[in-house]
């Protein structure tokens, strides 16, 4: 349904009028200089504790190169920055790789990948295109030389990997594309025939390490949405995740393919420029909607193949959106038939996978609030069925989130797995580089890992400190993480704001700073506590925990909220009658639910959340997520849709909610906002309505994102009174 908010990579969107389907006299615009609140005397206060959150050195992805010997990084974070190289012994040392022609000269540049003989650095930059909107691919040779252009792309690309044997590279390519794949970004303005006019199509391309500017040579099929793939261990074929377009919408029905490809074509002719009619056609491995048992009609993500080639492992399970990974770790041979749950009933969520050698395999997951890898033998009498795999203790576990900038949770390591890389970050600790080696006990900084980087070691947060909390509701043990008011004082009484994530498969996990939008650790530093809750249907605790809300969205997993609310008011000095919730995406369906079932808040914050399930079946771009959430569509079980929207309980609000969404926004579509405001108008309780130009479900103007957490402030202080007494 809804990831966090605030991470899309922006820099391939390409601006685009705005267009709005509700007049400008009906809600507040939160425009620069616009309404009211611009212009309150506490919001130079907010934003000056807004612009202390993300202190520190920012680090983007990193990789560590097979052989070892040298760590590449990205300074400034995920939306591109400056390329570094150094000796992971020694990260001050380090020099720039770009592909800009002075050093004056500043591009868009990330998305790293190693050759598999360490001697050269391919990534993405747009330093050839004067606009900086069109990235190309770019090669490395670490000694000095500019790098090369290999690509001249007319589009969107990511996700660059090697082949095997180092001659090509392939990568993510939407040919023509007026914004980045997906649901998160802004939708185009609807025009012409829906569904079938202007339909973006994802596809893998690849180029020749020798080549020079060239068009890329698009593999997978046009008629095939390609989101995931992963080389085969020969270089000659590909396993890939795809579904037919529109590309939004159909992961959730998404199958496993292999394609062989074909062999260069008589010298003369630019390589890969053609392939042989008849042959090279994709091959279903595995359809998830025609398996029978658990992973029916569920989905699929990360296919990773083994060394020998025969088997391709991938994570299974309930997910909500692709990017927001979680499920079991599975085998099927490449050859397809039945998969094999190989983690079954293990209390965490497994979100990345790569294989060691033929018989083991490397997870990294969820478990509770701690982020881990674990090591998974799984060899022959386990690839036969014969017995199940065996788990050693974690390689590490960390309170916070873990991963090198590519997919979630995922790590770079060398080509024989002796060391894994990532960078890591929690409340307390900022984003550094850290190192794990399988087999030796370490520890520095965070148990169980080496820090590589020491950047921000004097770097202390500006918000209060954190615990992370368990407690009981129903049959379930939930974790939550709870955020200190700054400067704690044990003898006063504070408000608390309960954050909901987004999702529902998702979690809220310890991290450093503060992403836009609606943040946990800025109410914090403006002196509320602030629970952030897990509960039924998030990642964390196995595949039976994240599907326990499915037909329920609403019931049990708001009793998971209250519950928790209810373990804090016990504990900590928290004033019962100045208690608020919030949250964006699924954690604003919960927000426009929450109050419809109780009036524990007293105040609350929906972002770009959704108010009728039947009426958003019609309205959003990704309906097909509803399908194993719900059991049915809309159209064949409309009760079941009923009974979680907060529309048909709107007579019971009591609480002031402001409502916050994009007039883009394709996931959880604007008009569900509109509809909540509208009734609660109607019925008279405090309400307001922003509707944000041009954004779509993460927002990406900066003016924005510090607008939305303004007015959410000045809403709950106030509903609630300031964060202190």
């Amino acid at each position: 349904m809804c990831r966090r908010p605030f991470r899309i990579d922006v820099r391939a969107v390409i601006a685009a009028g705005a267009f709005f389907f509700l007049s400008v006299g009906t809600v507040a615009m939160a425009q620069s200089g616009d309404g009211a609140a611009q212009n309150s005397p506490d919001r130079a206060h907010i934003e000056e504790v807004l612009r202390g959150l993300n202190r520190g050195r920012g680090v983007g992805q990193v990789a560590i190169s097979p052989d070892g010997k040298r760590l590449a990084w990205i300074e400034g974070g995920r939306g591109g920055g400056e390329i570094r190289v150094a000796s992971p012994e020694d990260l001050s040392k380090s020099q720039r790789v770009t592909a800009a022609a002075t050093p004056e000269q500043h591009c868009a540049e990330g998305e790293l990948t190693w050759e598999p003989d360490s001697k050269a650095l391919a990534f993405f930059s747009s330093c050839g295109d004067q606009a900086g909107r069109q990235e190309d691919l770019y090669l490395s040779r670490l000694d000095g030389s500019p790098a090369k252009r290999l690509t001249a792309a007319k589009g969107y690309v990511h996700e660059p990997a090697f082949s095997p044997d180092g001659s090509k590279i392939a990568f993510l390519y939407v040919e023509g594309a007026t914004r980045p794949a997906g649901a998160l970004a802004a939708m185009k303005p609807a025009a012409g025939v829906i569904g079938e006019d202007n339909v973006e199509v994802q596809r893998v391309a690849m180029v020749a390490v020798d080549a020079s500017a060239a068009a890329p040579t698009q593999v997978s099929p046009a008629n095939l949405h390609t989101y995931e793939f992963d080389w085969a261990p020969d270089s000659k074929g590909m396993a890939y995740v795809a579904a037919e377009p529109p590309g939004e919408n159909n992961w959730w029905v998404a199958r496993l393919y292999t394609q062989a490809l074909e062999s260069q074509v008589p010298k003369g002719e630019g390589p890969f420029d053609k392939l042989r009619a008849g042959s090279g056609a994709p091959r279903v491995v595995l359809a998830p909607a025609e398996v029978a048992g658990p992973l029916h009609g569920l989905q699929i993500a990360v296919p990773r193949w083994s060394p020998d080639g025969k088997y391709i492992a991938f994570i299974g399970g309930l997910m909500s959106d692709q990017g927001s990974t979680g499920g079991d770790v599975w085998m099927v041979s490449a050859s397809g038939g039945e998969p094999r749950d190989l983690t079954a009933g293990r209390p965490t969520s497994p979100a990345w996978v790569e294989w060691g050698s033929n018989d083991y395999l490397f997870v990294s997951e969820l478990a509770g609030g701690n982020s881990q890898l674990i090591r998974m033998k799984v060899d022959a009498d386990v690839r036969s069925g014969s017995k199940p795999p065996s788990f050693g203790s974690p390689i590490f576990s960390i309170p916070g989130g873990v991963g090198d900038g590519r997919l979630s949770h995922s790590l770079s390591s060398t080509a024989d797995r002796s060391v894994f890389v990532f960078t890591a970050s929690n409340f307390e600790h900022p984003t550094e580089i850290y190192g794990a080696k399988p087999g030796t006990v370490m520890t520095s900084g965070l148990e169980g890992v080496m820090q590589l980087s020491h950047w921000n070691d004097g770097v202390k947060p500006g918000w209060g400190k954190a615990e992370s909390l368990s407690w009981k509701s129903d049959s379930f043990r939930v974790q939550g993480w709870l955020l200190f008011p700054k400067d704690y004082d044990e003898h006063r009484k504070y408000p608390l704001i309960v954050e909901v994530h987004g999702g529902p498969a998702a979690a809220a996990m310890a991290r450093w700073g503060g992403g836009g939008g609606i943040s946990g650790v800025a109410l914090s530093a403006l002196g509320y506590f602030v629970l952030m809750p897990n509960p039924r249907g998030s990642f964390g605790q196995g595949e039976a925990f994240t599907q326990a809300n499915r037909k329920d969205f609403g019931y049990g997993d708001l009793r998971d909220i209250l519950a928790g609310v209810d373990t804090v008011e016990a504990k900590y000095p928290v004033d019962s009658d100045r208690v608020g919730i919030t949250g964006w995406s699924y954690g604003g369906f919960m927000t426009m639910f929450a109050v419809t079932q109780t009036q524990r808040f007293k105040a609350a914050v929906a972002g770009a959340g959704l108010s009728n399930w039947q009426s958003y079946y019609g309205e959003n771009s990704i309906d097909q997520w509803m399908i194993p959430y719900f059991g049915a569509s809309v159209y064949d079980d409309p009760a079941v849709y009923a009974k979680s929207s907060a529309i048909n309980f709107i007579k019971k609000v009591k609480t002031p909610t402001l409502v916050v969404v994009g007039d883009r926004d394709g996931e959880c579509p604007a008009p569900q906002s509109y509809e909540f405001w509208h009734a609660l108008r109607d019925e008279h309780v405090p309400t307001e309505l922003v509707v944000y130009p041009n954004e779509g479900h993460g927002f990406v103007n900066p003016e924005h994102r510090r607008d939305v957490m303004d007015r959410a402030v000045e809403w709950f202080e106030k509903y609630m009174g300031k964060g202190r007494d």
